[in-house]
């Protein structure tokens, strides 16, 4: 799976899987249902077959014969099987939980303060909750802590600040970070490279690429020291070249054939209808929700698809279908994160990096028995 050099925040995020519904089992959810868990509220719906009707799992009404009991990831779902919404609870309603409209608020007010000093004890006066609530709160709705998400804005509002061609003190004192070594105590796994670097468009990043054919056309991977950089489809050389140079317009590319074998390698074997092997070494620059998404990407089974919408409740962000297609969008490891198992809500195939024809090329690839 996805491998980023010292990515501490999202090795702890794995040890809580069981905070994303596609991986609740359903006696899991029945306990929720039984116990009228307002916290999985937004995370599923329940429906009873004798009554037809589909509810919130906090629903006050009375519990229902478990064997009558049907689950659904999202309203829409439920409907679709014919179950009609509760007038009690109202389940098909976009009204935010407590929990959801506590994280919303703590999130506005992070966002407005990255300038100041931000510790779990004063964030959680400033809402009214403890602290303990509100790491558990934030942590289960969004995926990550509140002092990584803050780390994560700092460092975004930092990238976007050197590439306009701000000083590295300027930029890194305005995003929040308190001294250069705090900044690099954390950034360096999000970026990449120094902060020097990135303000000067990757000046001095070392990148080695090798280019082979495919049934697409031609494939380029990239490769820095850390690992895979980015994967290039194209009709020729020079188109697959120039889509690399344009994501790292300053960086040192060179042509390296030699060198890229072992990342070369399970391409081959991919379009030669074998699975393709995901553990390969990444070094990308992404933000917290956009790991989330290649992670959540990278877990869908060779020939399978799913939505961008499962994806999106599948990380507990329901409404952020679109977030979601824009992280496939900017995905600059094709293949290695393979987006193009990522379709429509209606089953069609939508937009792809390298074109629409690919993408339905490589999902039937998938799909095509071989020996």
């Amino acid at each position: 799976m996805l491998q980023v050099p010292t990515a501490q925040n999202l090795e702890e995020m794995d040890r809580y899987p069981k905070e994303r519904e596609n991986l609740l089992t359903e006696d899991e959810k029945w306990d929720a249902v039984f116990s009228r868990d307002i916290g999985s509220d937004g995370n599923f719906v329940f429906a009873v077959r004798s009554t037809g009707i589909y509810c919130k799992p906090s629903c006050p009404a009375k519990r229902p014969n478990r064997k009558q009991v049907l689950f659904f990831s999202s309203p829409e779902e439920a409907e679709q099987s014919g179950f009609r919404p509760c007038r009690r609870c109202k389940p098909n309603l976009a009204l935010p939980p407590p929990q959801l409209a506590l994280v919303d608020r703590l999130r506005v007010y992070i966002g407005d303060n990255l300038d100041k000093k931000l510790t779990l004890a004063n964030l959680s006066a400033e809402i009214g909750v403890s602290p303990y609530h509100l790491q558990r709160t934030f942590k289960r709705i969004v995926g990550i802590s509140p002092r990584q998400y803050i780390e994560t804005l700092r460092l975004a509002k930092m990238k976007n600040s050197l590439i306009n061609g701000e000083t590295v003190n300027k930029a890194l004192y305005g995003a929040g970070f308190s001294s250069r070594s705090r900044f690099y105590e954390k950034g360096s796994y999000q970026f990449g490279m120094s902060a020097g670097v990135l303000r000067r468009g990757g000046l001095g990043m070392e990148i080695s690429y090798t280019i082979v054919d495919s049934p697409l056309g031609r494939t380029l991977v990239g490769a820095t020291v850390l690992g895979v950089c980015a994967v290039c489809i194209g009709t020729s050389n020079a188109e697959v070249e120039e889509a690399l140079a344009r994501e790292y317009p300053s960086a040192n590319i060179r042509r390296g054939d030699q060198a890229l074998h072992r990342f070369v390698s399970p391409i081959r074997n991919y379009f030669a209808g074998r699975e393709f092997n995901l553990n390969l070494p990444l070094d990308v620059q992404a933000t917290a929700f956009q790991w989330r998404v290649w992670k959540e990407i990278q877990s869908i089974p060779y020939g399978a698809t799913t939505t961008y919408g499962n994806i999106a409740r599948s990380l507990g962000k329901p409404q952020a279908a679109r977030a979601v297609a824009r992280a496939c969008a900017t995905n600059p490891v094709s293949l290695v994160v393979p987006c193009h198992r990522v379709i429509g809500e209606n089953g069609e195939v939508h937009g792809y990096r390298w074109g629409r024809k690919r993408k339905q090329e490589l999902l039937m690839l998938e799909q095509t028995p071989h020996p």
